[in-house]
């Protein structure tokens, strides 16, 4: 066994070897007894290939052809480090392969020289090679496998753990330094220059106190696996960069490789390093040298892969990384080192101090200040008013017109203020500083230095520095009517004006607050953790919240919705503000009728009867009569009720796979076993089902779905007794906006009628206006229900439901006593379901539905042609289901991969929740005014969640 070890500062150039197929089967059948086939795998330094059995096919394992230049010893090191993990952590590592001969594993004489050859087992699955989307889940897996590996290679050693690799981040700047002289790209040259210069300092203040041990310092994005099917690691592969290094080149290895892909940024790695940490804690120091190693894996990455690239041109694997590479170190000198240790610090629990400011106040002179509230639930923001950029121009000089001296924003504070409305990322909206307006010039309070040139005046005590800039500064006086920034620096940063709310602890810790100069006091904005913290504490389990960490929403307008760092987000899925969140003439309504009387509904008030009125005018003369209640559940149990009253029978038919509330009689028909696996087996007696009537994923598909409506008519028929009523969807919505057959509630409606039965359809969530081309959705089927039962949309948000009936029906209510609902039709509620009838009508929202849905539905179903797992987009209007499927036979549901992919759409900027029995299907049920421009954003945000992963 040879005893050197490999330096790569004494043979910098690794060309790979390049062993044609044929000679490798050759090889691989004269070493090790088996004959085979030979497919090639990629490998920067080495070379890999897939071993099949030639007789059947079957993978023998992976044959790594390791390069010349490392030593017999080095190569057992690597094995025996694999077989002491295998040992002791459960994941799935390869080990070799044993052959009848023995382990295959030998010294090859080949065409190309003395080469050693390994076949190690194949490990099944698939990796995360390429650039597609990582999840928040694999990237606190990759962070959780680098601290297993970690921990459990603490106690191994190895006699050629001194092997000096290019790869080793001890030897990082002296790699850079001897690559950087050959690379003939100025470019990259200047910005790999640029890591050094903002790394090494910090490298040499820390690096040796670091602590070493042994490593496997290449646990990336290439070299672990997946089980099929499964997006989370569970096996690492390739020991080929073993040696003794920093520990802390772990999880700056396996963070490095992170930052290539779709939608990583910086703190999106945060998760890994924080599992990391819990199986191996980082010291000070280590999380100190985390990002600048993390800088410099990237400068070594783009230098050795545009190396390798000139010296072995035929190396595909090395130019096809050459792209990722370099957007690795971009992305990792996006924020600076120092910006990300305090973020790191904060996310892993630790404390960090801000600098607080020491040279008093800097306008004492001014007695009354105004802060400005630019936040998500500042009045200023209202109607609308946060889309215009001059909203805060307009409110400091109010505030200065009515008396005020000085108008201040701020540093720190989210500002919803001039937001983006869809971003694919967090929008920097944090200011790093203060903006303030003077009623009057105004000279700075200092004892301080003060130095003003070009429309900036800099005030320091004792080392601490604050600028004030604007246009007009003259001297020591600061102008008025005139907005003005005062901010802090820190040296050798460029301080961008405003940062994302996921960096600005790390910028404030650096920073401090400006706002202190101003002899204000501002402190912090609270935790939406803690708040989830507190809601799950006090509310019951059962009353779910969407997402796991969900964004603390706030504020609405329109078709979005706005968290308290002031991202605004498009809303896709909240069909309950049918005219749109925070509309002015609903706020209007209710606030007017709020300062006169909202009492209980057996008062006599104008607002109940005319908004009955209004509500019987949208539907046939038949259905004249209604009652109020406050939701969908109570709107359905009322239904209910007034069936089994005037049939004096208590038996119902309902549909299966349906939802249609949480009250016992609603829940009674309610048989989706989304919201109950028991649904079905859990009916009372008195309920009767029929078959969901889906054409896509039912009993009956395609043409057959006709036969739906005879086999529901044949159940009625033989249930044996007189029933008091059939409920259903009059649009199939909780399977996605399914429509009912043609025909198929003309059959069922007529069989119930016929056994002296009533017919109730629950409007609940599609009627109102939102299918578009039918303002109920009973219209599509061309019937008149006996009972309607409406709510969610018919009140924008506030808790209004109704049923509307005929005269005979509803006096029938009196057999089983009186009817009263304290709230329902309250003088509030019946003003503001006033207003939102009046606005779809005035708004033509109808119109809007039909005509950007219509658009909407087009481009989901063009998503087909591309990405298999798109089934079939069901719905119409701005009811729309996509339902996604992994297998276009079976119709197999994507249940996964749909939460997935709203998770990943709510990164990107929109909400979007799963609905059906199966969880499969994209319930689309934005508000009614939506925007075709909102339509294609969210079609868009789509589209690349399905191309990029999820």
């Amino acid at each position: 066994m040879a005893t050197e070890i490999f330096n790569y500062f004494t043979q910098t150039e690794l060309p790979s070897p390049t062993l044609p197929d044929s000679e490798v089967v050759e090889l691989v059948h004269k070493y090790f007894g088996v004959v085979t086939t030979a497919s090639s795998l990629g490998s920067q330094q080495d070379q890999n290939f897939v071993l099949r059995l030639a007789h059947s096919g079957d993978v023998l394992g992976v044959l790594k052809l390791s390069n010349p230049a490392f030593s017999e010893a080095e190569i057992q090191m690597q094995d025996e480090a694999a077989a002491h993990l295998a040992g002791k952590i459960d994941l799935r590592i390869p080990s070799i392969v044993e052959g009848e001969q023995g382990a295959m594993s030998a010294m090859w004489e080949t065409s190309q020289g003395h080469i050693h050859a390994r076949v190690i087992k194949f490990i099944p699955g698939t990796n995360f090679m390429g650039s597609d989307y990582l999840s928040p889940q694999a990237i606190a897996r990759m962070g959780e496998i680098a601290g297993l590996v970690s921990t459990g290679l603490a106690d191994f050693s190895h006699p050629a753990s001194g092997r000096v690799l290019q790869w080793d981040l001890r030897y990082a700047e002296k790699v850079i330094d001897q690559l950087l002289s050959e690379e003939p790209d100025a470019d990259v040259v200047s910005l790999v220059q640029r890591a050094v210069d903002v790394t090494a300092p910090i490298m040499a203040t820390v690096g040796p106190s670091l602590p070493q041990q042994m490593g496997h310092f290449d646990i990336t994005d290439d070299n672990i696996m997946c089980p099929d099917k499964h997006s989370v690691p569970d096996a690492v592969l390739d020991f080929g960069d073993v040696a003794k290094s920093w520990a802390v080149g772990e999880i700056a290895t396996t963070v490095s490789c992170m930052l290539h892909h779709d939608g990583v940024s910086p703190v999106s790695v945060l998760p890994a390093i924080k599992a990391f940490h819990a199986l191996r804690p980082l010291s000070e120091d280590e999380i100190e040298a985390l990002w600048p190693l993390v800088i410099q894996r990237g400068a070594v990455l783009v230098l050795s892969g545009r190396q390798q690239s000139r010296i072995d041109e035929h190396n595909d694997y090395a130019t096809s990384a050459l792209d990722r590479e370099m957007r690795i170190l971009v992305q990792a000198l996006s924020v600076p080192p120092a910006v990300m240790a305090a973020t790191i610090r904060h996310a892993l629990g630790l404390s960090i101090a801000s600098p607080k400011w020491i040279g008093g106040n800097l306008l004492s002179s001014v007695t009354k200040a105004e802060i400005l509230d630019a936040s998500t639930t500042s009045t200023l923001n209202d109607e609308g008013a946060w889309l215009s950029a001059d909203t805060l121009e307009k409110a400091a000089l109010s505030a200065l017109d009515n008396g005020s001296e000085l108008a201040v924003l701020p540093a720190w504070l989210p500002v919803l203020t001039g937001a983006p409305t869809r971003t694919q990322s967090s929008p920097e909206i944090i200011p790093t500083h203060a903006t303030i307006w003077l009623a009057e010039a105004t000279e700075i309070s200092s004892k301080g230095a003060v130095q003003s040139q070009h429309g900036v005046l800099t005030v320091t005590v004792d080392g601490q520095s604050v600028s004030f800039s604007a246009e007009g500064i003259s001297g020591s006086t600061l102008p008025a009517r005139q907005a003005i920034t005062v901010s802090t620096a820190y040296e050798g940063l460029d301080v961008p004006d405003r940062v994302t709310a996921e960096l600005a602890v790390g910028w404030r810790s650096l920073l401090g607050d400006p706002t202190e100069a101003l002899g204000i006091e501002m402190g912090h904005v609270a935790d939406p953790e803690l708040l989830l913290e507190r809601r799950e504490h006090v509310l019951a389990e059962v009353q779910e919240h969407y997402y796991q960490h969900p964004p603390q929403m706030e504020r609405g307008w329109r078709e979005y919705l706005m968290d308290t760092n002031g991202r605004v987000y498009l809303d896709m899925v909240n069909n309950v503000s049918s005219v749109g969140h925070a509309h002015p003439r609903v706020v209007k309504a209710a606030a007017n009728q709020m300062r006169l009387l909202n009492t209980n509904s057996r008062f006599n008030y104008h607002a109940i009867t005319e908004y009955a009125e209004m509500i019987t005018e949208t539907l046939p003369p038949e259905l004249d009569t209604v009652f109020f209640v406050n939701s969908g559940s109570e709107a359905v149990d009322l239904a209910l009720r007034l069936a089994m009253a005037y049939t004096s029978r208590p038996d119902i038919v309902c549909m299966r796979e349906s939802y249609h509330g949480w009250t016992y009689a609603s829940d009674a028909v309610s048989t989706s076993i989304a919201d109950n696996p028991n649904a079905l087996s859990t009916r009372p007696d008195w309920i009767h089902t029929v078959d969901a009537a889906n054409s896509y994923r039912g009993i009956h598909r395609g043409v057959d779905a006709v036969k739906y409506g005879p086999e529901a008519v044949k159940v009625i028929e033989g249930i044996g007794k007189p029933i008091a009523g059939f409920i259903c969807e009059s649009y199939f919505g909780n399977a996605g906006g399914v429509a009912l057959p043609d025909g198929y509630l003309k059959q069922v409606y007529a069989a119930v009628r016929a056994h002296g039965g009533l017919a109730i359809a629950d409007e609940v969530q599609v009627g109102f206006g939102r299918l578009g081309e039918w303002f109920w959705g009973f219209h599509q089927q061309g019937v008149i229900p006996d009972i309607v039962a409406v709510a969610k949309s018919i009140g924008g948000g506030h808790p209004i439901g109704a049923v509307i009936t005929s005269r005979e029906i509803a006096n029938r209510y009196r057999t089983q006593g009186y009817f009263f609902s304290s709230t329902g039709g309250s003088p509030v509620s019946s003003e503001i379901g006033k207003a939102i009838l009046g606005i779809i009508k005035d708004e033509r929202l109808q119109e809007n539905a039909l005509k950007v849905g219509s658009h909407l539905k087009q481009r989901l179903q063009a998503l087909s042609e591309n990405y298999p797992i798109v089934g079939r987009v069901h719905g119409s209007g701005l009811y729309l289901g996509l339902e996604f499927i992994r297998d276009s036979e079976t119709l197999e549901p994507a249940t996964e991969e749909t939460e997935a992919i709203c998770n990943r759409l709510l990164e990107l900027g929109v909400i979007m929740q799963p609905t059906g029995d199966y969880q499969n299907v994209l319930k689309i049920k934005p508000p009614l005014v939506i925007t075709q421009e909102s339509a294609d954003y969210f079609v868009d945000m789509l589209e690349h969640v399905l191309k990029t992963g999820y």
